[in-house]
């Protein structure tokens, strides 16, 4: 044993933090989340990218009336929909973990996550209303703003 090894001081390691509330399996089924949300959206995300950037004309075809066909059909509303939400809470759920990891202080964690929660629901909210109240032929609108729009409005109508 050297003498370095003799004087070097212990140093107590940091205790896990403690919120001051107990939730039962909270952490266990967040775990499952991740995993199970994971998997879901590698089969969401791929067939996404599938269909968008290798059938057909490949990335050539995305548009505006690309766009408007896909959400034409309530499917892929969905589709994108679910692909959103899971992507978001997936994220978010892995931002609350790092924030538990490295905010030391309790004022610190609880603002982090104030945010991150205010964050995530924003996005879903205007994401969400993207995808719903989208109208590729509005009232209003002229027929000649964007080509092959006015033959799909017109088929629509």
């Amino acid at each position: 044993m050297s003498t370095a090894d003799a004087t070097t001081p212990v140093v107590e390691p940091l205790r896990p933090i403690r919120s001051g509330r107990s939730r039962n399996h909270a952490e266990q089924w967040s775990w499952l989340f991740m995993r199970g949300s994971g998997v879901l959206l590698l089969v969401l995300i791929f067939t996404h990218l599938f269909i968008n950037l290798f059938s057909g004309d490949g990335v050539n075809q995305i548009d505006f009336a690309f766009v408007a066909g896909k959400w034409a059909s309530p499917v892929w509303k969905i589709w994108d929909f679910v692909m959103l939400v899971l992507a978001m809470i997936h994220g978010g759920n892995g931002m609350r973990l790092l924030i538990n990891d490295y905010a030391r202080e309790t004022w610190m964690r609880k603002t982090l996550k104030t945010l991150l929660t205010a964050c995530v629901a924003t996005i879903v909210v205007l994401g969400s209303l993207v995808i719903f109240t989208f109208d590729p032929c509005p009232l209003d609108a002229s027929g000649d703003l964007l080509p092959g729009v006015p033959t799909f409005c017109e088929d629509v109508r």
